[in-house]
């Protein structure tokens, strides 16, 4: 019995012991949670700190491109770094909407008609909607592409056939419906997105699809010969009963190269259509708050590595991107407006290009020294600012 008694309080001892040497441990245990949780909060708020949000159209979008080429070349994870997140949407006036209304949505690409659409199908709910949502830069060209099946030859040919006009609100549908208005053109519209509408087009249910993007585009690049189809002409040639100068008024000629669809177009022959420009637009953010802060610092970093889109690495629609074009019914939004002042000669570098390679002399012959090329940048400065003070002369 007494043994008994013996081995139970040494039991009870030795539960007691290790109770008193555990219970230093509690609060290192409590600190450590503590710091885990500390430093969880700090990396989450690091995380959204540097991401900045683009919303596009589908993978097959130019545009989606750009806003992938924009992450590789200005993605920064540091700390205090910049992080973009490229974000599907449906387009066109879509993303405009996105932009306005849907929270986490810094960034979209629109084109340049979407603010004067808005205004005028709700003129209340968007009375001021270029002040709340302005633009960056423009970004390129989208080329109004019309997919028809062999037997189609025309626009005319459409009347009453079934036709996509891409997704609902995408931009595609939206420019679709004003030229065919234009065109005086009814037809069946349906709306399938691009992968839909191009196994309907290529098995005969439908008779044309459209897809308003940045030339060349990925979708209509998968087309081949055989597959019966063939890209519409958008000119007076080829619709010479109508009057497309109200069109062209609106829209940028623009035609469709062999090099771009060389399995649609033969060689050394072209399409004509029409184009409108996209553009990065941001929401305007109070000045000085969070938001406007992060986007402003995307703005920096973006158009001061605007040369590594131009490398030759990078979708090719690059070379048609214009920091300084200035955009009618829009507002410049204001960090991307007082970088171009602090730096516009990086922002004319591109343009310049152009122009000298205009000038330059035939190949074969001499190029321009340094120092008529630097002669030239004055003249070309010049005629830039006669051409911006000529509009303002004239208000």
């Amino acid at each position: 019995m007494g043994l008994s008694i013996s081995r139970t309080t040494a039991k009870i001892l030795s539960a007691i012991f290790g109770l008193c040497l555990a219970l230093p441990l509690l609060p290192v245990a409590a600190q450590a949670k503590k710091a885990t949780a500390a430093r969880y909060e700090e990396k989450k708020r690091q995380t959204n700190d540097i991401a900045v949000s683009i919303v596009v159209s589908g993978l097959t979008c130019t545009c989606a491109r750009f806003a992938e080429d924009i992450r590789n070349v200005v993605n920064d994870l540091r700390p205090e770094g910049i992080r973009v997140l490229p974000v599907l949407g449906v387009g066109g006036l879509q993303n405009l909407n996105d932009v306005l209304f849907l929270k986490g949505i810094d960034m979209g690409v629109v084109d340049e008609d979407n603010l004067t659409l808005l205004k005028k199908r709700d003129p209340q709910l968007y009375a001021n909607i270029e002040q709340s949502v302005q633009y960056i830069t423009k970004l390129y060209n989208s080329e109004f592409h019309v997919l028809a099946r062999n037997d189609i030859k025309s626009f005319d040919d459409l009347r009453g056939k079934k036709v996509s006009f891409n997704l609902k609100d995408s931009q595609t549908e939206v420019t679709a419906d004003i030229i065919f208005s234009m065109l005086k053109l009814d037809v069946q519209r349906l709306n399938y997105d691009n992968d839909e509408a191009l196994k309907r087009l290529r098995n005969g249910e439908i008779s044309a699809m459209i897809i308003l993007s940045g030339a060349p585009q990925a979708a209509v690049v998968k087309v081949r010969k055989e597959d019966g189809v063939h890209l519409l002409s958008l000119d007076e040639r080829s619709l010479p009963n109508h009057d497309l100068h109200p069109m062209f008024a609106r829209y940028l000629p623009i035609e469709l190269t062999h090099e771009q669809y060389p399995a649609l177009i033969p060689e050394g022959t072209a399409v004509s259509t029409v184009g409108n420009r996209s553009l990065l637009v941001t929401y305007a953010w109070p000045e000085n708050s969070p938001r406007y802060s992060k986007i402003a610092k995307f703005v920096r970093e973006f158009f001061g590595k605007i040369d590594q889109f131009h490398d030759g690495s990078r979708h090719p629609k690059w070379e048609e991107i214009s920091l300084a074009a200035d955009m009618p019914g829009w507002t410049r939004f204001k960090p991307a407006a007082d970088w171009l002042a602090e730096h516009q000669n990086v922002a004319l570098k591109p343009a310049f290009d152009q122009f000298v390679q205009s000038y330059a002399p035939t190949s074969g012959q001499k190029g321009i020294s340094d120092k008529e090329r630097e002669l030239l940048f004055v003249k070309f400065q010049q005629f830039l600012q006669s051409q911006i003070a000529a509009p303002a002369a004239a208000r």
